[in-house]
């Protein structure tokens, strides 16, 4: 594989084994969902222009979404003090909860793809995993590099 050919490859096959595991798990929350989650677990409070932003979704979108998701008590959302029109949602202890369980789900559901695989490709998994949770943390702050 060229190398410019890497990076989109990587980016199909997450999302390929994000659907997978999902089918397989039987689980039918929208990927959204546990995208959205992630980000708040990860990066604190967000206002829902964020999390729209952050999803590539219009904000009546993300409304609806944490709409949801505060009715299943996953998020809850609050007033920004600093302006009065804005409104944060922050995950909660049961949202925290749910994640990772969803993330036990996929593993388990998962695992067995990769059951034959030796040390160095789970060495090199480690690695590319480690090099990819570098380069999308700056998700959470907004900026671009």
């Amino acid at each position: 594989m060229n190398r410019i050919d890497v990076i989109p490859s990587l980016v199909l096959s997450g999302y390929a084994l994000g659907r997978i595991a999902a089918q397989d798990a039987g689980n039918d929350a929208p990927a959204a969902q546990w995208r959205i989650l992630n980000l708040l677990e990860q990066s604190g409070p967000k206002r829902v222009g964020e999390l729209a932003a952050a999803a590539r979704t219009t904000q009546p979108g993300m409304t609806r979404l944490i709409g949801t998701l505060e009715r299943d008590g996953l998020v809850l959302r609050s007033p920004v003090p600093e302006d009065s029109r804005a409104i944060a949602v922050e995950i909660t202890a049961e949202g925290s909860s749910a994640l990772a369980d969803w993330r036990t789900e996929f593993r388990d559901t998962l695992a067995p793809r990769f059951a034959g695989l030796d040390d160095d490709d789970w060495n090199t998994l480690t690695r590319a995993a480690e090099i990819l949770a570098a380069h999308t943390a700056i998700e959470s702050t907004g900026a671009h590099r």
